[in-house]
């Protein structure tokens, strides 16, 4: 009896080591699979700086190589007095800054109305908000542009940042699916303790929503940062243009200075990447989140 319990143990434990060794082993292949596509990935990244950072002689050698030989640090200094890089900056963090906290907060006051408030009519406008993510932005830039036109915003940040402030179907999407994981009871007890809507939007949907709201925050920076088709749109006055712009006439008055106009894509690029190495964990968090619903 002794030895057949002895036996079924040395089963069980044979067993569950078998199941640890292939779960290791699925890990280790998961991981170095990852690992290789992120260095495929990160090869123009590192091909940008190494470039930013090599002499023009280094550029165009037959044989291409990642490290310079010489260092140029002076390609950074070079690319910003190239341009206004400065002025660009300002303009741009105007446009990502104001925009995206115009977008914030409207979406999360528009996505707290469709998640947490009962209404009549609410799941058919939150269709037909949903209906406007599907029609393509050029069919709506030729009427866009006139009107701003009539409003005499153009060459102005004005049609890029007020638009902001009346949300983003998208950002209100995400939002209100964040906040369906959110359980009803805490609004319920709240406006039994007697407070209204605004305080409970920003007293108790706020602190739970930081993930979603983070995300938001990142997204609308990075689009707006990278943002080329709008400036170019609305912008003729080179002292409002914005970094994307800026580059723009970089390349087409040093077209053959690749090595500055890496450095000036590397001072753009840069504040992105650790915008989100510093926010991705509660970023990929809101993400996440907004798949559930829970209601």
């Amino acid at each position: 009896m002794n030895s057949q319990i002895f036996g079924n143990k040395k089963s069980i434990i044979e067993t569950k080591s078998h199941i640890s060794y292939g779960r290791t082993v699925k890990m280790i292949f998961v991981y170095l699979l990852l690992i290789i596509i992120s260095i495929f990935f990160l090869i123009p990244l590192v091909w940008m700086i190494s470039t930013s950072l090599k002499p023009l002689n280094e550029l165009y050698s037959v044989t291409p190589h990642f490290i310079p030989k010489n260092i140029m640090w002076s390609n950074y200094k070079d690319a910003v007095n190239s341009i206004p890089f400065f002025v660009y900056l300002r303009n741009t963090l105007i446009y990502a800054v104001v925009a995206t906290f115009g977008v914030t907060v409207s979406s999360f006051i528009v996505a707290y109305g469709f998640s947490k408030i009962d209404w009549k009519g609410r799941e058919f406008l939150f269709f037909v908000l949903l209906m406007t993510m599907m029609l393509p932005p050029q069919v709506t830039m030729i009427p866009v542009y006139i009107i701003f036109k009539h409003l005499g915003w153009v060459n102005s940040l004005r049609p890029l940042i007020i638009p902001s402030f009346f949300g983003s179907a998208f950002y209100i999407f995400l939002t209100r699916q964040f906040m369906l994981t959110i359980p009803n009871e805490f609004c319920d007890s709240a406006r039994i303790d007697g407070a209204n809507e605004w305080q409970i939007l920003w007293k108790i949907m706020a602190p739970m929503c930081r993930p979603i709201v983070w995300t938001i925050i990142v997204f609308n920076i990075v689009g707006t940062w990278n943002d080329f088709m709008g400036p170019l749109i609305y912008l003729s006055d080179e002292s409002k243009y914005t970094l994307s712009l800026g580059l723009q006439q970089f390349m087409g008055a040093h077209s053959t200075l690749w090595n500055e106009l890496m450095a000036a894509s590397a001072l753009t690029t840069i504040p992105m990447i650790i915008l989100f190495f510093f926010s991705q964990k509660t970023m990929l968090e809101g993400i996440t989140l907004s798949g559930g619903i829970k209601q």
